[in-house]
């Protein structure tokens, strides 16, 4: 008898609908899945046939085979195995008055026939209400997950008898319906303000710019001098997420199993902070069953990258794709994958391997030669792909102890958000949200330079200081600039303000300067 149950696999961020067929024929006992399972789902046969002989029912005789549809398409871990055992059940007459096919089912059975939670719920069921189902059975442990999403009924159980219940119609006392989901724009959480920050003025406006157009930003100075302090402020001027961007940063952490134990949506823009240590495969996404990397899991957010060139250069120079695109894409031997990747990058480095170069206070200890190779680490391409480079020196004792206010992120976040809505309002027909965003095929109409702005990049260009992506980059800066300053036109003083920011040289010599 053929029966057939429903539930999803994960591609990259996004679920797709698995059909799970089932069909017991008289013959020798045996069980098969085919459909690209990988280890952990062929070894399904196991839990399944323990769970529902251990949960009081009877194990189907003869033949079984398990078709998981599309065959295309790669299967991997243990969340198929509540489908196949209900649709097992189904070839044997076990599941009267049952109606599978109006349900999406996801859960890894135990022996017992408990069930255990699954990764990548959300968006799953994200998959699932695209695809016209409104009823789906998850394990008891994804109840807060699964209630996340609006327009399902959501039945979390504990067991597979519980299960079964709901299917054949007694399973009311484990419904829940979910609710629309809102974005509460209550204050956001502890990141500093940036009326800690003494003195920087240049900086603190660049990371304003930063923060109002999705520009990335390299700091360049001594120790001390507060880099990191500036970059961990920097989600303080951000504005506050939409509804798609909150979903889009709750999918990835689902797939990455970093929710918690209490899962909710998340509201606030990520900010991430890896260790120089960390490896391509860690940084970028990937591993044996692929999960996203920390560029990903900065989706929407900051990705913080301290002390740039003591990252390995294999794992940085990866990032040139995403910083470009805004996704990640990943080939294994298990299919390609594509992970989002849309951040504000935030890098900072010394200007020499001891830090001191160009600084009054402390005597650098190093050469050109030890220079030139601390700087060489990080190569032109990736340096193109930053938009704002910025010197930032240490500040004096006046300004230090200065008793004078500097301004907070509340006021800059004000200038960020009206900034944000010029782009949007700009932007919309385009489909994109911010200027970093703009294709360079339309940086001509969008980022229109007048005649004495284009004056002065031909300038600089012609001193050999300016790439051709580099330029695309100062006019969406400029753009950004303006936006900053309610204009609709990109004057000269917008550029120069931009070049001002293309102006450190590969970065430690500039502060050497």
């Amino acid at each position: 008898m053929l029966s057939a149950a429903f539930t999803c696999a994960m591609r990259g961020i996004d679920g797709q609908i698995v059909r799970v067929e089932a069909d017991s024929s008289p013959g020798v006992p045996g069980f098969s899945i085919i459909g690209l399972p990988d280890r952990a789902l062929n070894e399904a046969r196991e839990r399944v046939r323990a769970a529902i002989v251990n949960s009081g029912f009877g194990y189907p005789p003869g033949r079984l085979l398990v078709n998981l549809a599309p065959a295309d398409v790669r299967k991997a871990g243990p969340g198929y195995d509540l489908p196949i055992a209900l649709a097992l059940l189904a070839t044997d007459d076990q599941l009267e008055g049952a109606s599978l096919s109006d349900y999406v089912t996801m859960g890894e059975v135990a022996l017992d026939g408990t069930l255990r939670a699954v990764a990548g719920m959300l968006p799953m069921l994200i998959a699932a209400r695209a695809g016209g189902f409104t009823k789906v059975i998850v394990p008891a442990a994804n109840l807060a997950e699964a209630t996340l999403l609006d327009g399902l009924e959501v039945y979390a159980v504990p067991t597979l008898s519980d299960a079964i219940a709901v299917v054949i119609g007694h399973g009311a006392k484990w419904r829940r319906r979910t609710t629309p989901l809102t974005i509460d724009r209550a204050p956001r959480r502890d990141d500093g303000d940036f009326a800690d920050v003494r003195g920087q003025v240049l900086a603190k406006r660049a990371l304003e710019i930063a923060a109002a157009g999705g520009h990335n930003v390299l700091l360049v100075g001594p120790p001390g001098c507060g880099k990191t302090m500036l970059a961990r402020r920097l989600p303080s001027i951000l504005p506050v997420m939409s509804q798609s961007e909150a979903l889009d940063v709750t999918k990835v952490y689902s797939i990455a199993g970093l929710l918690g134990s209490t899962p909710q949506i998340i509201t606030t823009r990520p900010f991430r902070s890896p260790h120089h240590t960390i490896s391509q495969t860690a940084l970028v996404g990937g591993g044996t069953i692929p999960k996203p990397g920390e560029i990903s899991l900065a989706q929407h957010g900051v990705l913080f990258l301290d002390e740039l060139p003591e990252f390995s250069r294999s794992a940085i120079e990866v990032m040139r794709q995403p910083l470009e695109e805004g996704t990640v894409t990943l080939s294994r031997a298990a299919g390609s994958f594509t992970y989002p990747a849309r951040f504000t990058l935030v890098a900072s480095m010394n200007p020499c391997p001891c830090g001191y170069r160009g600084t009054r206070t402390n005597d650098c200890r190093c050469d050109d030669a030890m220079v030139d190779k601390y700087v060489s680490k990080l190569s032109g391409p990736l340096l193109d792909r930053i938009d704002l480079h910025v010197s930032v020196s240490r500040i004096s004792f006046d300004e230090m102890v200065d008793a004078q206010p500097a301004e907070s992120s509340t006021a800059i976040r004000e200038r960020v958000d009206g900034a944000r809505d010029r782009q949007q309002t700009r932007l919309r027909e385009a489909g994109i949200s911010c200027n970093a965003e703009i294709d360079g095929a339309d940086v001509r109409t969008l980022c229109a330079l007048d005649d004495s702005a284009m004056d002065l990049i031909r300038i600089a260009m012609a001193r050999g200081a300016l790439s051709a992506r580099a330029f695309d980059r100062i006019a969406r800066v400029a753009r950004t600039i303006a936006d900053l300053a309610a204009s609709e036109r990109i004057t000269r003083d917008h550029v120069a303000e931009a070049l001002v920011y293309r102006m450190v040289e590969r970065g430690a010599r500039s502060s050497a300067a």
